[in-house]
């Protein structure tokens, strides 16, 4: 089989990649004719585990290529994912479907015979039927067909996510869709992984409700954090003790700084601005969107109280810029909200990141960027963990110690334990456990 991927972005760059591999030829199309050349030159552009070995696997098999021209992409395939960006709009919330449309009508333009379009990219209720709409308006003889497949990546897990996923999810009204896109997705067919066939309306959806209840559990274990600080409870084992519960679940109940990335942030707004247009207010999703940005803040305001509710001139160290570990990202990353608001109080602040560093570059300023942790702590008056990259669950901390000008660590994702703690000389500060220590 033969597909065409309209995107070479985070969802598009992985899809493709991990199709190629399911023994499919794919060819992934963008305009962006520099990233394009580094493709081809084998360069990923995005951090992703795993990826850059399995693009050089596939275009070394002849199974995966890249171009800036559509007709290339669409020249015999069985289907066409459109896989571009959907951001949100300025000033309120609603996703931009510019980016979709454009490429529907591109499709229309260069589409030879029929075409199955299927889009991948997160996106409003109804964006089927439009995309239809717009195609039917561009070549109203042609012969397509709809299909709305939803992807299910977390960043840093990615490829893994694609090739054992919990399920797969066809929107469409089409048999013939349904019996290509069972081809195209047969090997995870063989291995049982449930798909589920349904309307594109539906499977729209199910991605916005699915990312939507992901948030809203983060900001509940939060909103619980804050309520263990005031009564002395410990808020891990409150997340073990409800996440038992087979009704629940563990997953997603860890208290922090807050939810950041390109989906939950983006997809929750989306979905409350959706909900008002049909009528529906999402009224819950519309309070953990609040929930989560002051809980952004508020962070900002901890790390303040820890040091004495004065960070003017002090050396703020900072461990972690990304949203989470294993990614590159830091789009409404806590730490984009976290370090102005230190800033603006006038903390001095030195950071380091493994990976994501250059991209939070284009959204910091007056940042000191740190070789490694312990150049963060050198006479640092507060060091505080940020992002749970592994390896910082394994700092020296005798040397931490030593290289701090204040013994103060506060750690915005618990990922020390409060007893372990008490061999040190830290005023230790977590997360919905014991305050101080």
């Amino acid at each position: 089989m033969r597909i065409g991927m309209v995107g070479t972005g985070y969802v598009g760059l992985v899809s493709g990649t991990c199709f190629a591999e399911f023994g499919i030829d794919v060819t992934c199309v963008d305009k962006d004719e520099d990233k394009i050349k580094r493709l081809q030159n084998g360069e990923i552009p995005i951090f992703e585990p795993g990826l850059d070995d399995l693009v050089a696997k596939q275009v070394k098999a002849g199974r995966l290529s890249f171009t800036t021209k559509l007709s290339e992409a669409l020249n015999g395939a069985d289907a066409v994912f459109i896989a571009v960006g959907t951001p949100s709009r300025e000033g309120d919330g609603h996703a931009d479907m510019s980016y979709v449309y454009q490429a529907a009508k591109e499709i229309a333009q260069n589409m030879n015979g029929y075409t199955l379009i299927v889009t991948k990219s997160t996106v409003p209720i109804g964006t089927a039927r439009e995309v239809e709409k717009i195609i039917r308006e561009e070549r109203p003889d042609a012969q397509f067909d709809i299909c709305s497949n939803p992807e299910f990546l977390r960043e840093g897990a990615a490829i893994n996510d694609f090739m054992r996923p919990d399920r797969i999810i066809i929107g469409t009204n089409s048999k013939r869709a349904v019996d290509i896109m069972k081809e195209l997705y047969r090997p995870l067919y063989i291995n049982e992984t449930p798909m589920l066939i349904t309307t594109p309306e539906t499977s729209e959806t199910i991605k916005y409700a699915g990312n939507a209840f992901l948030a809203t559990k983060i900001s509940f274990i939060n909103e619980i954090a804050n309520l263990c600080e005031k009564t002395g409870a410990n808020v891990q084992d409150v997340a073990r003790g409800i996440g038992l519960d087979g009704r629940i679940g563990s997953k997603f109940l860890h208290a922090g700084p807050g939810y950041g990335g390109s989906c939950f942030p983006k997809d929750t707004l989306a979905l409350t601005q959706i909900g008002q247009k049909y009528g529906a207010p999402q009224n819950i999703i519309e309070t953990v969107v609040w929930v989560n940005a002051e809980r952004q803040k508020s962070m900002a305001d901890k790390i303040i109280e820890a040091c004495s509710d004065n960070v003017d001139g002090k050396r703020i160290g900072i461990l972690g810029v990304a949203f989470k570990p294993n990614t590159d990202d830091v789009r409404e990353s806590p730490a984009l909200t976290i370090i102005p608001l230190l800033q603006e109080s006038g903390a001095k602040i030195a950071a380091f990141d493994p990976v994501a560093m250059e991209a939070a570059k284009k959204h910091l300023d007056n940042v000191e960027w740190c070789n490694d942790a312990y150049e963060v702590a050198e006479n640092a008056d507060a060091l505080v963990i940020i992002t749970e990259w592994n390896e910082f669950r394994g700092l020296d901390l005798n040397r931490i110690e030593d290289l701090m000008k204040t013994k103060c660590l506060i750690d915005l994702r618990n990922i020390y334990k409060v007893e372990d703690m008490k061999t040190h000389n830290f005023h230790y500060v977590s997360i919905g456990r014991s305050k101080v220590l």
